[in-house]
């Protein structure tokens, strides 16, 4: 797995200490592509063999943020979600208001604007995000069919 390469590589390069609990949190981070949240992790480690902590899942975070393996998202009711960005192509996020449904999209015109704002401001840009906020089909037909009922 490259992505425990990247992790090994980082630890030893911030003289930190490399643990079996973090390498199997960067293996269930990889194992799915999803957006999660710290609690998530745990509970979907918690039956492991390793008996990974809490505490753990929650020191871990920070560090693969740092070592480039996964990425904060977005917060929701406080509680921060991530993803694993090592590996998967640059994308954006629709995140529907009322229900929390995620949908990520590519879109071409965005593809340049890091070289376009490097250009631009003469700013470094390593990576950057986009987040819409509205509501996903879904809930707008719930909310049209309220509406209609409301004038009924």
């Amino acid at each position: 797995m490259p992505e425990l390469k990247i992790l090994r590589q980082y630890i030893q390069d911030h003289n930190m200490r490399n643990t079996p609990e973090r390498e199997a949190i960067v293996g269930e981070i990889f194992s799915r592509h999803d957006h999660f949240s710290a609690e998530d992790l745990y509970q979907r480690l918690r039956g492991s063999s390793l008996s990974i902590s809490r505490a753990s899942v929650y020191r871990a975070i920070p560090v693969l943020i740092g070592a480039g393996l996964i990425s904060r998202v977005f917060t929701k009711n406080g509680q921060a979600f991530y993803e694993h960005i090592y590996g998967h192509e640059p994308h954006f996020h629709l995140r529907c208001t009322s229900c929390g449904h995620i949908e990520e999209f590519m879109e071409p015109l965005l593809e340049d604007l890091p070289a376009r704002l490097s250009k631009s401001t003469s700013f470094a840009v390593d990576r950057y995000r986009l987040e819409a906020l509205g509501r996903c089909p879904k809930c707008q037909k719930k909310a049209a069919k309220s509406r209609t009922a409301k004038r009924e």
